[in-house]
């Protein structure tokens, strides 16, 4: 008779009582994957969130860079770990092209990843080697126009940011150029500086400070206005490509199946990062801007991929890319 008494008190109880997982976590470090190489624009933003989210999740945040294959490698490695909090990824536009661009993807880009939320929109940089001739954006098309594939472009792999705004540059100044291939946005970074190629599309954060210094120039940048830190930079409208009008974005993500507490308290540390004074002052430097607390949600990350999907989807068929 008294087990039958204490019996449904322990069963209410143990209903009642927190998950063992939301008391616990985070008890260890945590992986944050960017699957570009380190010094590339998403591993900027990737080491400012993981300094401002270990303080808030009392744990440490390690940056792995796994590279290759336009990203797919690295958000491949996110989609199979396992859904405990503990591998985590940093992703941009590419999760929303990368169904157009590859055929067999071995993961799902939606349907294998919980969603943390939204981090920042970046306008990309159109700069150019140091000695290249064209003086802006308007020789730059002209010159694009009479010398075509003489003309070398870095960029990051099928998908990624460069790739994406190298393509939207030639389509809108009918002209094409030829690509030269990197494993990240560093070492493309290192070569338009070292003068080895002749132009470079690239997130705002790896060039402006180099455009800043003086050691290469700035043709447009293609956000609505003018960046504070780049003032005498024109966007491509101004500088007479409204055509020209691209920015990446980044999201975080969590392998699917990852529980709610789990995610929420990643939310939380995201939310408050994304106010934390040193990472807002340093986006600016960059040319970024966090985005509003209501997009740094599971929802908002999940609508915007989704309509984002079936936009690149269409540009990219238009285009007439046929997937690898």
């Amino acid at each position: 008779m008294k087990f039958l008494t204490i019996f449904p008190l322990l069963l209410l109880s143990s209903l009642q009582a927190p998950p063992a997982f939301a008391q616990e976590y985070p008890n260890r470090p945590i992986t944050l994957v960017v699957p570009f190489s380190a010094g590339g624009p998403g591993d900027v933003i990737a080491r400012l969130l993981g300094t401002s989210m270990s303080a808030t999740l009392k744990q440490s945040i390690v940056i792995e860079n796994a590279v290759g294959a336009g990203g797919t490698i690295g958000t491949n490695r996110v989609a199979k770990a396992a859904p405990d909090g503990y591998t985590l990824l940093l992703m941009h536009v590419g999760q929303a092209t990368a169904p157009a661009l590859y055929a067999k993807l071995p993961f799902d880009p939606i349907g294998d990843f919980a969603p943390i939320g939204l981090v920042t929109d970046v306008p990309m940089l159109l700069v150019a080697r140091a000695n290249f001739p064209p003086k802006d954006l308007k020789e730059l098309v002209a010159y694009a126009r009479a010398q075509g594939d003489k003309i070398t472009y870095g960029n990051v792999g099928l998908g990624s940011a460069s790739h994406l705004c190298g393509l939207m540059f030639m389509n809108a100044i009918d002209a094409k150029l030829t690509p030269i291939y990197y494993k990240g946005g560093g070492p493309a970074l290192n070569d338009i500086i070292a003068g080895h190629i002749d132009v470079y599309c690239d997130p705002a954060t790896g060039p402006t400070p180099h455009i800043q210094a003086g050691t290469i120039p700035g043709y447009a940048i293609t956000s609505k206005k003018r960046a504070a830190t780049l003032p005498n930079v024109p966007t491509s409208a101004e500088a007479g490509v409204p055509a020209f009008d691209v920015t990446t974005w980044y999201g975080m993500y969590a392998p699917r199946n990852t529980p709610k507490p789990i995610v929420d308290a990643l939310v939380a540390a995201l939310q408050k990062a994304l106010k934390d004074p040193p990472l807002v002052n340093r986006f600016a430097e960059l040319s970024m801007t966090p985005v509003e607390q209501e997009q740094a949600t599971p929802a908002a990350l999940d609508a915007f991929l989704r309509a984002e999907t079936a936009k690149w989807s269409r540009i990219i068929k238009q285009a007439g890319i046929e997937p690898q």
